[in-house]
Formats: structure tokens, C-alpha cells, sequence
């Protein structure tokens, strides 16, 4: 087997695990997975990058990733966890971007980088009126709240449509 064909099933078995925090989306939409690749040793390597440095889930990301990668090539498996360049929603794929509004996610807009392109810390205004302004992924109604800074995890936060009245969360850009 070609080591651009190992490479490529590993690949493949990374875009069939979903992520566990967001079941609907690969780590490949999520943007994840950075890489499969063959080293020097003739291992493949799956290069991962967690949502953020304290993402509970990484752990249990990096064990699926492993577990997927192993069933469907021959031969030994890496998984390198690389934290920079960090993490941004950007990394997110017009389908991955299409499955967190279907699953009733308001997906995340641009991270909008300084011209170095350098990530920055961003900060969420406490006040909602402050808040970015987000539609709603069920109604598309752009007359939505922020009921709270944080949703059922720390990249996400929670929001409430007034044309539907239906809860959501926003993916919150990184």
C-alpha cells in the first residue's frame, strides 16, 4: 500500500468521528483534525488541535481519533495534539457550518484576525446589548438575545430568538 494511500484512509476514518461535545460534526468539518500524514518511521501520524486548551473532550477526541485511524490502516498510528497555531472557527467547513444550523446551532461568523494574522484573546461583552448580533439557525430571524455568556459549553453561548421564541446556542468566534 502507497503511503499516500494510508495517509488518505487515515484521513477518511478521521471525517467519520464525530465530535462528542457536537455529534452531527466530523472532526474534520470541525477542523480538528489538521493533518494525516506518514513519517520518516513509516507510522501515520494524525495531527489534532483542540478547540481550546481546556477542552474536556480533548482526551477522549484523541483516544476516537486513534480508535478510527488504527481500524482502517495497517500499521502503527500516531496522534500529536499541536496547539499552535491555535484553533479558530474559521478552520470550520461550509458543511460543518451547514450541520451546526441544522442541529440548531447558530454557527460562528468570521474571527476576523488582526492583519498580522496573529490569534487574539477575545473577550464576550457581559452586556447583552453588547453581543454580537446572530441569527436564528431555525427561523433565520435576525431578532435574537443572548440569555447568557455561556451555552452547555465555554465556546458556546446561549440565545433566545423573539420572532420563534425558540432557545439556541451561538458558536462563539475563535
Amino acid at each position: 500500500m502507497a503511503a499516500d494511500d494510508r495517509a488518505a484512509q487515515a484521513w477518511a476514518a478521521l471525517a467519520t468521528v464525530m465530535d462528542p461535545e457536537v455529534p452531527v460534526v466530523s472532526l474534520v468539518e470541525l477542523g480538528i483534525a489538521r493533518e494525516a500524514r506518514l513519517a520518516e518511521d513509516g507510522a501515520v501520524e494524525v495531527v489534532l488541535t483542540p478547540t481550546y486548551s481546556g477542552c474536556p473532550a480533548t482526551e477522549l477526541i484523541e483516544q476516537q481519533a486513534r480508535a478510527a485511524v488504527e481500524a482502517a490502516v495497517p500499521g502503527p498510528v500516531r496522534v500529536l495534539t499541536q496547539r499552535a497555531p491555535a484553533w479558530t472557527t474559521d478552520w470550520i467547513s461550509a458543511e460543518g457550518r451547514r450541520k451546526l444550523r441544522e442541529y440548531g446551532i447558530a454557527p460562528p461568523g468570521p474571527a476576523a484576525l488582526p492583519a498580522g494574522g496573529e490569534s487574539v484573546i477575545r473577550f464576550m461583552p457581559r452586556s447583552s446589548q453588547a453581543a454580537p448580533s446572530v441569527s436564528c439557525p431555525r427561523c433565520d430571524s435576525p431578532d435574537t438575545e443572548r440569555l447568557s455568556a455561556f451555552g452547555s459549553t465555554a465556546c458556546k453561548a446561549l440565545y433566545r430568538c423573539r420572532a420563534c421564541r425558540e432557545p439556541f446556542e451561538h458558536f462563539k468566534p475563535i
